[in-house]
């Protein structure tokens, strides 16, 4: 591997890394269906609020959501909304090894 095409490689594993994070990935889904403050995930979230920000943090860092702040909320929402469409791939990936492990049984 040479110069851009490692770099789009470390890129794309960078955006995998940010979303391989249980919350995160909650939280990406979530914002999936449109915009949300910190205080709406707060509520389904067992986490202070410090902690909510550091994994919004991350996604905004991989470039997974851009925020806007208004007032004293802060309102994030999902930069490329195509983002999740991979998702039923890996639910596809976890069907099948459940399927292959049923099989063993």
């Amino acid at each position: 591997m040479k110069g851009k095409q490692k770099a789009l490689i470390e890129a794309k594993a960078n955006v995998l890394k940010a979303l391989g994070h249980p919350t995160r990935l909650w939280m990406a889904e979530q914002l999936e269906d449109g915009e949300k403050c910190v205080c709406e995930l707060a509520e389904f979230i067992d986490a202070d609020f410090s902690t909510i920000s550091k994994h919004l943090s991350v996604l905004k860092a991989a470039g997974v959501v851009t925020d806007e702040k208004r007032g004293k909320q802060v309102y994030y929402k999902l930069k490329v909304p195509c983002i999740l469409k991979y998702m039923s791939c890996i639910e596809a990936v976890i069907k099948t090894q459940a399927e292959e492990q049923a099989e063993l049984l």
